[in-house]
């Protein structure tokens, strides 16, 4: 009973500072502390568990106040971040979507001038696909394909490949492909890609 009622006293006296010290805004020192127990009656053999009782709860709250802000920090940040993420996916998204070609052609590899409808395969030509695009995205670079089409349908070669970082919105670019004498004649197609999407197609004839 006289631990019950010493841990009530305690209670008490820890209440009585902790509201004197909510109006006053400040902490109190001993000799206060001292004051408040003769008012309340209290032994005065509570005063230092009382202070040390109460110094833990301070710090406690102290502790879940501090736990509380970085909690609510890494939220903000975390939905920073998803937001950035998405808004910038999103950004991306959209800038590939504008790229389009305005102008293609085949040429023979070692020169770029000479723009072939019809190639003899005989020859074993390197043949190059000229594509420009217009609303390249600046500071960006694109992931290509090409894909060589027989007349059967067959994609008998693709290219892979990334451009260098863009720096103007209309963008020349090209791949490659090494036609073999056994080549089957017919009508070919080539096609260049951004993804799944076909931003150009060229058809030309082997004989």
């Amino acid at each position: 009973m006289t631990e019950q009622y010493s841990q009530e006293q305690l209670e008490q006296l820890i209440a009585e500072i902790e509201q004197i010290s909510s109006r006053q805004e400040t902490q109190l020192d001993r000799a206060e502390v001292e004051q408040i127990l003769q008012e309340l009656g209290l032994p005065s053999e509570l005063l230092d568990e009382g202070m040390a009782q109460l110094h833990r709860r301070q710090a406690l709250q102290k502790e879940k106040r501090r736990k509380l802000l970085i909690g609510a920090g890494f939220t903000v940040i975390l939905a920073g971040g998803i937001t950035f993420s998405t808004v910038s996916f999103y950004n991306t998204q959209q800038a590939l979507q504008q790229v389009s070609s305005v102008q293609s052609r085949i040429t023979d590899a070692d020169n770029q001038d000479q723009v072939l409808s019809v190639i003899e395969r005989e020859s074993a030509p390197m043949i190059s696909y000229q594509v420009t695009l217009q609303n390249a995205p600046i500071g960006r670079k694109l992931s290509l394909g090409c894909d060589w089409i027989n007349p059967d349908g067959q994609i008998v070669h693709q290219n892979r490949y990334e451009t260098k970082r863009i720096d103007r919105e209309v963008w020349d670019t090209y791949c490659r492909y090494s036609l073999a004498t056994n080549a089957t004649v017919g009508n070919w197609q080539v096609r260049m890609r951004l993804g799944d999407r076909v931003l150009s197609s060229t058809a030309f004839q082997v004989q």
